[in-house]
């Protein structure tokens, strides 16, 4: 695993986005959170949205090949580059790592929930949460795979633990992050289980709960 860990921090945009990863001690930071779920877990198929350069696809995706099984669906629509842009170019940066098993879709989830794999995708055993940081867009995102989750599914939001402005999109269109807003609306609401760190940009974990009877 340390072999694997300073292959991927060769790239230093890997090491950054708020994930608390190290190269000085290749410490994954959160990212030990993701591989260890999905080792625990050993979810059939995870689903991430969003991600910069694909720490959080490749971590998910390493620890399922672990596992023996199961995929990585990952949506990013390339609105802040053109680095997801090309398919050859994504499956040639995931299968540098010696990761296989991640399927890219150029899209946003709104764009994503039209299409016929969506329709089709069923036992998601993780959901991460990385794309459009505002409340609105996370309990979209989360809303739409909710109904693929398994009962015991996990779903992540990242950079959720405060607000702060974000300028990953330019100047000209910067923005608040806002997803803390509906990890706290969550938290008051009866049925789901919600844990919040407050490690680099944050992480929230949630699980729907059979608490009373409710699922």
């Amino acid at each position: 695993m340390q072999d694997w860990i300073g292959k991927l921090f060769e790239d230093p945009d890997l090491t950054r986005m708020g994930h608390g990863q190290s190269l000085a001690d290749l410490n994954l930071g959160l990212g030990w959170i993701y591989y260890a779920l999905a080792r625990s877990l050993c979810p059939t198929r995870a689903v991430v949205i969003g991600s910069y350069r694909g720490f959080v696809p490749l971590v998910l995706g390493k620890a399922m090949q672990d596992n023996g099984n199961g995929e990585v669906i990952f949506l990013d629509p390339s609105l802040v580059d053109d680095f997801w842009a090309e398919p050859a170019r994504v499956q040639a940066h995931f299968e540098g790592y010696g990761v296989r098993n991640i399927r890219h879709f150029r899209a946003t989830t709104q764009e994503f929930v039209g299409s016929s794999a969506y329709h089709e995708l069923a036992g998601v055993g993780i959901l991460f949460v990385d794309g459009y940081h505002t409340a609105e867009q996370a309990q979209f995102d989360h809303e739409a795979f909710s109904p693929k989750m398994t009962e015991s599914g996990v779903a992540l939001f990242h950079d959720s633990a405060r607000e702060r402005l974000s300028r990953i999109y330019g100047v000209d269109r910067a923005y608040t992050h806002t997803v803390c807003r509906y990890i706290d609306r969550l938290r008051s609401k009866p049925g789901y289980e919600v844990l919040t760190l407050g490690v680099a940009d944050g992480l929230a974990v949630v699980r729907r709960c059979s608490h009373n009877g409710l699922l």
